[in-house]
């Protein structure tokens, strides 16, 4: 904390933080104003400032979603898009809250998805995973990959498919979905909370959660980062270092 208002309360000058300043459009900065009431939280002592800057973004998402799933300890959960920054989230908190996990991505990211504690993994390039028969409780597609005809028919009776980045007709077929059988579609825009960042920073000083990150630019490569993300094959995060 670099500076803090009269009136501020929880937080001291000096606190070393982290958070998200929301979808908000804006532009990149060293410094950002935001109300004591945001979403921030004391940063994790066990890890970087690095390392807790790229939590909030996956780790908000994947809770938000899980949560609205009610996940159960022994669902069977499928997570499409496993090695992204919502999917590095959401393997870690699937097994926190006791689910058997399946991690679905490519060849190249297999073992990372296999290190982040998947019980099983599928390299989709080499297996139709919608075609093996098995079924899920939850199926995760953190990515948006056309999962929603298939991912309902690899639901359970009464299974939930997520769609982490759904657009407007996704979430209207989903509406649809949930309103007409027994299987449910959550879809949605997060609603991100100072508690569940509190929550990740325990699950992180736990060593229940732990940040990914694949490559690091300086703010001047801000250019690069951008078009090494939108490649669409990075593995959980991509830092930007002010200095």
């Amino acid at each position: 904390m670099e500076g803090v208002g009269k009136d501020v309360t929880l937080l001291k000058m000096g606190d070393q933080v982290f958070g998200s300043t929301g979808m908000a459009f804006g532009t990149y900065a060293a410094y950002k104003s935001l109300p004591e009431n945001g979403v921030l939280a004391l940063k994790p002592q066990n890890i970087t400032h690095q390392e807790a800057a790229v939590i909030p973004f996956g780790g908000l998402t994947a809770l938000h979603f899980l949560k609205k799933a009610h996940i159960k300890s022994g669902q069977k959960v499928l997570i499409y898009g496993a090695s992204g920054a919502v999917g590095t989230a959401a393997i870690q908190l699937a097994k926190y809250f006791g689910a058997h996990v399946t991690g679905v991505w490519s060849t190249a990211n297999l073992e990372l998805v296999k290190a982040l504690g998947a019980d099983h993994v599928i390299d989709y390039t080499q297996e139709d995973f919608t075609q093996n028969g098995i079924t899920y409780d939850v199926i995760f597609d953190t990515v948006d990959k056309s999962l929603f005809s298939p991912g309902l028919k690899l639901l359970n009776e009464r299974g939930i498919l997520i769609l982490g980045a759904a657009g407007l007709s996704k979430m209207l077929q989903g509406l649809w979905v949930s309103l007409t059988s027994t299987r449910k579609v959550i879809t949605g825009v997060i609603s991100e909370k100072a508690e569940d960042l509190i929550f990740l920073k325990e699950l992180i000083e736990a060593g229940k959660l732990k940040p990914v990150i694949d490559r690091t630019y300086i703010l001047a490569h801000m250019a690069e980062a951008h078009k090494y993300v939108e490649k669409g094959h990075k593995k959980g995060n991509v830092a930007i270092t002010i200095n």
